[in-house]
């Protein structure tokens, strides 16, 4: 139901490099290739993500993340000994990386510094509850072009064509197409504000007049009607709080563009 920008959730719980080549200075290293030390908190950084995975942290992990890494620093090495980190194209791998790292730190910091209260967390949740309603609905639906063959649609299955057939047949909507338009159990929420309009006021096995979205015309059945019952606080808790903060983000960042010089 909740739904979040895959780039926002991703930049939210990345782990900071910048913050952790600070760790690394103050700690004796896991080993030294050439010259060149290979922090223990490196190695501890790969251990946090393995047990993320559900790996055991054990000796024999952390030799494995250790050789890894040692091997790792031998090809950096080598890499740079043949040229590899002058190439242009290198070059703009760096920056591109060096800035993900920034964005990472400034989105970090943002969050750390601009917490969302509990009560707004819990406004959020009884907003959202109050405008998803009590019902979900099993529907098709045919999605054509122009009203025109909506229309022609329309009257097939006022002669007793099947809406199934004619919506593997026409709909223009590749996900729900060779399931015979079906588009599984949904709250009315999920989609347009027409399209939804439309499907509550059908009943059971009724098949709507040609609906107008962004998307084309629409010939809609509703299969279904059930009852809803709207998730409990704790499930939902963690979403709402990271829906409040992308949000704050997505805010930060419109006032940041709008005292920018952008030519």
């Amino acid at each position: 139901m909740l739904k979040f920008s895959k780039l926002a959730t991703i930049a939210l719980f990345s782990v900071s490099a910048l913050a952790m080549n600070q760790v690394y200075a103050q700690e004796k290293p896991a080993a030294v290739v050439n010259g060149v030390a290979i922090p223990k908190a490196r190695v501890n950084m790969h251990v946090k993500a393995a047990a993320s995975q559900g790996k055991m942290d054990s000796p024999e992990l952390r030799l494995a993340i250790q050789d890894e890494l040692i091997n790792r620093e031998i090809m950096a090495q080598e890499a740079v000994k043949q040229g590899f980190d002058k190439q242009p194209e290198t070059i703009s791998q760096f920056e591109l990386a060096k800035q993900t790292v920034l964005v990472n730190a400034f989105l970090q910091d943002y969050i750390k510094n601009h917490p969302i209260s509990e009560d707004a967390i819990k406004q959020e949740y009884e907003n959202i509850k109050q405008t998803t309603g009590s019902k979900e609905y099993n529907a098709r639906h045919i999605l054509v072009k122009d009203e025109n063959e909506a229309k022609s649609i329309a009257a097939q299955l006022k002669k007793g064509s099947k809406f199934e057939e004619l919506a593997k047949k026409h709909s223009l909507d590749q996900g729900s197409r060779d399931k015979g338009g079906s588009l599984g159990w949904a709250l009315p929420g999920n989609f347009t504000q027409s399209f939804a309009d439309a499907l509550v006021n059908l009943k059971k096995g009724g098949v709507s007049a040609p609906v107008k979205s962004d998307a084309g015309w629409h010939l809609i059945k509703q299969e279904d009607v059930r009852d809803f019952k709207f998730p409990a606080y704790q499930e939902v808790k963690a979403n709402i709080l990271q829906r409040l903060q992308q949000q704050a983000i997505q805010k930060a960042i419109i006032d940041m563009r709008a005292k920018a010089k952008i030519e």
